[in-house]
């Protein structure tokens, strides 16, 4: 393993760890509130549905960290671009939500910025 595929793995890891904790919190901080002022409210097909939404970037994020760890390990040049292209767009949108929505008062731009430019040093790979 080259240090191409390490800032892969360290992406990917950062990414899926980021996910994890996002979950955590989105459940515990959004979708529990949500659940409780929305009881008598809401349809229960929408309040079916307000989870599946909220968890679906950490979804996204979880599926696209592991992504990374795989393709550094057995990837051809052609797929680890497809899978470093897919995973960087999210991480890229991840970085500049997280930025905007919250003023920068939000670690998560900092640490899917940091997986950003891992990403884009792992697709330098020369050859």
């Amino acid at each position: 393993m080259d240090r191409y595929d390490l800032a892969f793995v360290i992406a990917g890891v950062a990414g899926s760890a980021g996910a994890v904790v996002h979950g955590v919190l989105t459940q515990r901080y959004m979708v529990r509130p949500i659940q409780e002022l929305s009881a008598a409210k809401l349809s229960a097909a929408i309040r079916r549905l307000v989870p599946v939404l909220l968890h679906f970037s950490t979804f996204a994020w979880l599926a696209g960290g592991i992504a990374l760890i795989i393709a550094a390990c057995s990837f051809g040049r052609e797929a680890r671009l497809a899978t470093g292209l897919l995973v960087g767009s999210s991480y890229l949108y991840a970085t500049l939500g997280n930025l905007w929505a919250t003023r920068g008062r939000h670690p998560g731009w900092v640490l899917y910025g940091a997986a950003l430019l891992l990403i884009l040093y792992g697709l330098g790979q020369p050859g």
